[in-house]
């Protein structure tokens, strides 16, 4: 699978860039860095450290070979080759004008510019440029190699064409672009987040409320139902089966009432500030900055993990990520039929784990029924065999559990055919390790249906044609001696024994 994009550029390499130059190496996108700050390297490999480990545990395939991140004194020589620019300077307009007449200078005329502002606006972005139509807001939201969403925003000036592509690229590594319809300062994430921001100020200068309290109003209870259903949605739900009209016309009356100070911001004396520092601390002083962001990290895959289960929200971007990392690991030839086929590969993260450390039962047969799934559609099962009324079910199964497979093991699944009649057929899988070691072995038998008469029925083509295909070159390998074995009697020990 071809890739949108080769290089990227990042000029900054602090928290925000330190991500972005993250998510591009983690998606095999090469990455010429620019920051002149004295430990800009030590920053940026912290973060892809970070986000290697986040990686390894996030997801269910192999993440492939990195992006190669190199580091340039010069800011010509970073952007000179790349595709896409994504700017991550400090918020000083000034400085951002300097380093877009920079960037013009010495980038390709037709590569694209995005820049993490949380505040400006593009057209603000975009004044003295030569083509100001390549340049554009992307805002990302920390941590970037993590967290999905990225703002694009455009003004007048911008060539519709530009952000279709931007959006494009983002996608490529991962990222769930929201094309924001007008320009507006802070856009729309940083708008959200400085109202509850404002209200949090509030209740501590007032001592309603500490740092701790607030968060756990946050984390206990809204926020975890923002995490997957946002704001108006979870709002619908509290209309009832009357409908969201229903839940504003029953609280809309409150928006009246005296509840917010959003038109106001307490003064942020030092008093103020030291009071938040000191209760910060007695919250979460205890762990180092690299700690919290560990945590912050693992809750976030976890998160991810739920959501991808259910096929919902942030979990759609990440198995859409997953998706293009199996792609780009398939093999770009078909499959040498007198082999064992490899058609599956998948990595383990740490919720595979059980309480000994190691690759838990059901991860097996997942990774096996992922194999199956793979081969089956290598024989043409596709959504259009099974919207016929046509479908291949399991029948039967032998696993063998043969090594303590631990996490970020990569896994490969060898599959071969030993035998096939018009209604069944009988595969055997071989998961292999890195190294090449067996760490378990399937048997399955798959039975042909007719799902509208739910009971078993001859194959059709195209699964009939390519399974004709492979058995010539699948008979010639020889049949595991384990193959159509039951369990072996291995006894209950005697009293002696004992």
């Amino acid at each position: 699978m071809s890739q949108i994009i080769n290089k990227a550029a990042c000029i900054g390499g602090g928290v925000i860039g330190g991500g972005w130059i993250a998510r591009f190496a983690m998606n095999g996108i090469d990455v010429a860095v620019h920051d002149p700050h004295p430990d800009a390297r030590r920053i940026v490999q912290e973060v892809l450290d970070g986000a290697r480990r986040a990686y390894d545990r996030m997801l269910s395939v192999p993440r492939g070979p990195e992006g190669r991140v190199t580091f340039h004194d010069e800011l010509a020589e970073a952007v000179a080759d790349a595709d896409y620019i994504q700017e991550s300077v400090p918020e000083r307009l000034d400085l951002k004008h300097n380093v877009f007449a920079a960037i013009e200078a010495a980038a390709r005329p037709d590569a694209l510019i995005g820049s993490s502002t949380s505040g400006f606006k593009p057209s603000e972005l975009q004044a003295g440029m030569t083509h100001p139509e390549r340049l554009f807001v992307a805002h990302p939201f920390n941590p970037v190699y993590l967290v999905p969403l990225v703002e694009l925003v455009g003004s007048p000036l911008n060539d519709d064409a530009a952000l279709t592509r931007a959006a494009e690229i983002q996608r490529e590594i991962g990222m769930h672009p929201l094309r924001v319809r007008k320009e507006i300062d802070a856009h729309i994430g940083d708008r959200l987040l400085e109202a509850v921001w404002r209200e949090s100020l509030w209740l501590v200068n007032d001592d309603i409320a500490t740092t701790e309290e607030i968060d756990d109003v946050i984390r206990f209870s809204f926020g975890l139902r923002w995490a997957q259903m946002g704001l108006f949605e979870t709002y619908r739900i509290a209309g009832g089966e009357a409908g969201m009209k229903h839940f504003i016309e029953q609280f809309g009356p409150a928006l009246k009432w005296p509840w917010t100070k959003l038109m106001d911001v307490p003064d942020m004396t030092d008093a103020l500030a030291t009071k938040i520092g000191d209760q910060s601390d007695a919250q979460s002083g205890q762990h180092s900055i690299r700690e919290l962001e560990r945590i912050r990290d693992d809750n976030l895959i976890g998160i991810f993990q739920a959501l991808k289960q259910q096929d919902w929200g942030a979990g759609r971007t990440l198995a859409a990520m997953e998706a293009r990392m199996r792609d780009r690991a398939a093999p770009a030839e078909e499959p040498d039929p007198a082999a064992p086929l490899t058609l599956h590969r998948a990595q383990v993260p740490a919720e595979w784990l059980d309480y000994n450390g190691h690759m838990t039962e059901h991860r097996y047969l997942q990774v096996f029924g992922d194999a199956t799934d793979a081969f089956l559609e290598h024989i043409g099962m596709d959504a259009g065999y099974r919207a016929a009324g046509r479908s291949v079910y399991t029948v039967e199964s032998h696993l063998r559990h043969l090594a303590e497979t631990g996490p970020g093991t990569t896994l490969t699944v060898r599959t071969s055919v030993l035998g096939h009649d018009v209604k069944r057929i009988r595969i055997h899988h071989e998961m292999v390790d890195g190294a090449g070691r067996v760490q378990a072995t399937a048997e399955h038998m798959l039975l042909h249906v007719d799902t509208t008469a739910g009971r078993a029925a001859p194959m059709q083509a195209p699964l009939t044609d390519r399974l004709a295909g492979l058995s010539e070159g699948q008979r010639g390998i020889a049949v595991p001696d384990h193959a159509g074995c039951p369990i072996r009697d291995i006894g209950w020990p005697t009293q002696e024994a004992e």
